[in-house]
């Protein structure tokens, strides 16, 4: 049933990659054709990945996460020596289809179930998110899935997240965001979310983050803090 009226949170929105799908699923598919370099490739990815996007919106330019996550591929494999046109193929099609991590969408099941909109709002261009939530089999726990593609910048503009504010018609303070990414949780507190910062890692508070987020290990601790 949905949320009464009134009720402070209203949508619970989720960041996508390294959030509710496992950004290192697709290198740990192909880790024995990479051999020793695997967790160094995949963390590389990564960085570059977001590095690449925040350079781009900074600049006022943009190329889709689709292209951007080819790009930050192609440049950790040749700093580490590989330079295999089908690996590389591979591994760009395991990252249409991450996996999610398993307590996603008991979560979201929950959550709905509880009466809360919930939703993705990501990088991700449209149709690798659409291939990444189907593989996933989240599409029918998830009101919307909003990619910064129509805007052409990305995370953390705060453009991106007022997304989220017209999708449902809510202000910041109803919405609970959730994202295992410090720079985006920060960028969240910023246009005025509750934000949850999704640590698994363990590692200190970053972007001041114990002062304006609630911290919690993993997804399954968060249905008794929302309200």
């Amino acid at each position: 049933m949905p949320r009464q009226a009134g009720t402070a949170t209203k949508a619970v929105i989720f960041d996508a990659y390294g959030t509710l799908l496992d950004i290192h699923a697709a290198v740990g598919r192909h880790a024995p054709r990479l051999g020793p370099a695997a967790a160094s490739v995949s963390a590389l990815w990564r960085a570059k990945q977001l590095e690449f996007s925040w350079i781009l919106s900074a600049t006022g330019a943009y190329k889709d996460f689709a292209a951007i996550t080819d790009r930050a591929l192609g440049h950790a494999l040749a700093l580490h020596g590989l330079h295999d046109p089908a690996l590389r193929a591979d591994l760009l099609a395991a990252y249409q289809v991450l996996d999610a991590y398993a307590e996603a969408a008991p979560l979201l099941a929950a959550l709905r179930q509880a009466g809360f909109a919930t939703g993705i709002l990501s990088n991700g261009s449209p149709d690798m998110l659409e291939a990444a939530v189907r593989a996933a089999g989240l599409v029918p726990l998830l009101d919307a899935v909003l990619s910064v593609h129509s805007l052409r910048c990305y995370k953390p503009d705060p453009r991106v997240y007022a997304l989220v504010t017209e999708r449902f018609a809510c202000q910041p303070h109803e919405v609970a965001f959730v994202s295992g990414n410090a720079w985006d949780a920060y960028g969240a507190t910023r246009f005025g979310f509750r934000v949850f910062w999704v640590n698994r890692a363990g590692g200190p508070p970053e972007y001041w983050l114990d002062r304006t987020a609630t911290i919690i290990p993993g997804l399954a601790a968060l249905p008794g803090l929302l309200a």
